[in-house]
């Protein structure tokens, strides 16, 4: 494909999702979950809820001492009993302010409270996962709420990424979407969907599809993807505010593990949102966020938890982290 027929087709893609796009997610409609047994719980909320002026009535308390990394199947249902019972019904998505627990078993904290428990996940944690009903969608599904969960340590940390969420969307900004083909075969399974290399004018984005390893001194990234266990070169990186950046591996949701790079490194670079399973899901692309369908909704003005929802076909084992209101693109 030229050069020009990859934009006509990114931007036509482009222009479809924003045509059918909803309004996006506002801060009256997310809720707050904080860990009064946990002193950077509490901080980070309180400090989110500033910033993004979050009214006190949407802001829910459950205790948790520990805090655990996983809660089972029945301390889950009691915690998701005590949020539900605290958040009204104009609530759309919930923000787990929180660095763990980031795990029900074997799935992601995330997904186990917007799609329900799966225990036949665990039973067969290589099986394909259940269906996402707001996978490449634009409009919410009847009685759907997502979730995120904002990592509240270190607290320097947390609130750097609070911050860069707030400020995006200020300036739409020279950018660059990147997308990594490594040599790593079985992680590099989302390739056959990276978007070609090419230019996107009304965005003002470079979309980078490469085949290589390393991405290094990159200063413009507003989306990076890759597949590997450890991604090298992240300290030589700048991301935008508002940015989102991903890794195809097995544990990376594990947060707080150290069998393979965890998301939150991400975060520790500069991103705003990232995506990562906390345990095995083998090589199924519709266990990760999908590139194309993951840029086409940010681009058309998603907030990064709308985006990165709609892009995770089967996310049972995944858990999302970061900024829920993050918005760089307007619609």
């Amino acid at each position: 494909m030229s050069t020009t027929a990859a934009e006509r087709c990114v931007f036509a893609a482009l222009l479809l999702v924003a045509a059918g796009a909803r309004a996006q997610l506002q801060p009256a409609q997310l809720g707050l979950v904080v860990n009064d047994a946990d002193p950077s719980s509490v901080a980070i909320a309180a400090y989110y809820r500033q910033a993004r002026g979050i009214p006190e009535r949407r802001v829910a308390h459950v205790r948790l001492p520990g805090p655990p990394r996983r809660l089972d199947a029945a301390a889950f249902a009691a915690l998701k009993q005590q949020v539900d019972g605290q958040l009204g019904p104009e609530v759309r998505a919930v923000l787990f302010v929180w660095t763990a627990p980031y795990a029900v078993e074997c799935n992601g904290l995330s997904a186990a409270y917007t799609l329900g428990f799966d225990g036949g996940q665990c039973r067969q944690p290589c099986a394909p996962g259940r269906e996402n009903p707001y996978f490449n969608r634009s409009a919410l599904p009847q009685g759907m709420r997502l979730s995120m969960l904002l990592p509240s340590t270190p607290e320097a940390l947390a609130r750097a990424v609070v911050d860069r969420g707030r400020v995006a969307g200020f300036s739409v900004p020279q950018a660059g979407a990147y997308f990594l083909e490594t040599g790593d075969k079985a992680r590099s399974v989302r390739a056959r969907f990276f978007p070609p290399s090419a230019r996107v004018p009304a965005r003002q984005l470079q979309i980078h599809t490469l085949r290589q390893d390393v991405l290094e001194g990159a200063a413009d990234i507003i989306l990076y993807q890759t597949g590997a266990a450890q991604v090298d070169k992240l300290d030589t990186l700048h991301f935008l505010p508002g940015a989102l950046a991903d890794h195809l591996t097995s544990w990376g949701g594990d947060l707080l593990g150290s069998t393979q790079m965890s998301s939150l490194r991400w975060l520790e670079a500069g991103a705003t949102a990232s995506y990562g399973t906390v345990s095995e899901p083998c090589s199924h692309w519709q266990k990760f966020p999908h590139p194309a369908i993951l840029l086409r909704h940010y681009l058309s003005g998603a907030t990064a938890i709308e985006a990165y929802w709609r892009s995770v076909a089967w996310p049972a084992q995944g858990v999302f982290i970061g900024e829920p209101l993050a918005r760089t693109y307007q619609r």
